[in-house]
């Protein structure tokens, strides 16, 4: 069995790369960082590497040129980040990268090997999102709106694979807080006790297996999103607006 996991150099795919390891799947992993990459691929062994920024259309080409012939099994779709701040005064630059891994790179890799899965009535996606994709987001509006995108696309797929009755599936990952460099990469700091990147692999590899379209890890996450769907918009807005402004700014 060979593994495709992008953003593999830290953090859940990092984690999730080394848990497949343990379970002796064959790996092809892509990051930005090519000394990260080559170190992971000396640790894990029978690993290939493809550096590439998702940000840029033609590395997320290059990536799937790079596995289309080698019968991917499975497709982990993990490079994401966000960026903090007052929508009017984030950079405009950095949001459209942002945009371009977190949602564009996804759908592209997402259509293309599901095209190749469902020729094959074989495979499966691991769609990496986050609680914060069922949810409005300010302060990190850019980004709850990126990972709404990745959870409503992975929602729709869902129902038309299984309409097709095939064989292929989907799940989206969507954790709460994770201790992860996210939140040094956004900014700010954690305004709740994070779970760690391990126990979200692996809770997320157990659900990707049985065909579970949805992965919450952790109980305080699944109780507060099943809690949301009771609470109007505009009043949710408002507690999360309150929930992102307590995160201290670091190093700004």
């Amino acid at each position: 069995m060979k593994a495709l996991v992008t953003g593999a150099t830290s953090g859940i795919g990092r984690c999730i790369a080394e848990n497949l390891h343990k379970r002796g799947w064959e790996l092809i992993l892509t990051g930005r960082n090519e000394d990260m990459l080559k170190k992971l691929q000396q640790k894990l062994g029978k690993t290939e590497i493809i550096t590439a920024d998702l940000s840029k259309e033609k590395d997320v080409y290059k990536v799937y040129d790079f596995c289309k012939d080698k019968r991917i099994d499975l497709l982990v779709n993990n490079a994401g980040y966000g960026i903090f701040g007052k929508f009017t005064e984030t950079d405009l630059a950095e949001e459209l990268d942002m945009i371009n891994v977190n949602i564009k790179a996804v759908h592209i890799l997402t259509k293309l090997f599901l095209r190749d899965f469902t020729k094959r009535n074989h495979g499966k996606i691991l769609n990496v999102a986050s609680s914060a994709g069922f949810l409005t987001g300010p302060l990190l509006s850019s980004y709850y709106a990126s990972k709404n995108y990745v959870v409503r696309l992975s929602f729709a797929i869902a129902e038309e694979l299984r309409r097709e009755k095939s064989a292929v599936t989907i799940t989206v990952l969507c954790p709460g807080p994770v201790d992860t460099n996210f939140n040094n990469r956004a900014g700010v700091t954690f305004s709740m006790k994070p779970i760690s990147p391990e126990y979200t692999a692996e809770y997320a590899l157990k659900k990707t297996f049985s065909g579970q379209l949805i992965a919450v890890p952790g109980i305080v996450i699944r109780a507060g999103l099943f809690a949301s769907r009771f609470v109007p918009h505009k009043l949710l807005a408002m507690l999360t607006y309150g929930m992102q402004e307590r995160k201290k700014t670091v190093d700004r």
